[in-house]
């Protein structure tokens, strides 16, 4: 089973950074991408970055340039660095760990860290 544990978030005035962090533990060493997700009040979740083992990146166009997704494999931690911050950014923020056995793929999520931007 694979833990994890999201932190950073908070109340930030627009045009401000904020950085969450996603700590992993249990069983990691399947693990093959770490992900970002983030669902607003009321709308879907949706992929906001995600970096695999090889440390390929990917993003949603509305954070592109301004959100990085980076991961510190000693500590087993997965970090987003969100820039310039808008208030359409406010939603909770989970952290996703994609593991896969043979041909299965399984996801594990983070209870989610709240990110709230003031305009």
């Amino acid at each position: 089973q694979v833990q994890l544990v999201e932190s950073g978030g908070g109340l930030v005035q627009a045009g401000r950074s904020l950085t969450l962090s996603c700590s992993a533990s249990g069983s990691i060493l399947n693990i093959k991408r770490m992900a970002w997700y983030r669902q607003p009040p009321g709308k879907q979740r949706d992929l906001v970055a995600s970096i695999t083992n090889g440390g390929t990146t990917d993003y949603a166009d509305s954070v592109k340039g301004r959100f990085t997704i980076s991961r510190d494999n000693s500590k087993n931690t997965v970090y987003l660095r969100m820039n310039s911050l808008k208030p359409e950014d406010t939603a909770v923020y989970y952290c996703n760990a994609r593991e896969q056995h043979n041909l299965s793929l399984y996801n594990h999520w983070g209870q989610g860290t709240q990110v709230t931007v003031s305009s």
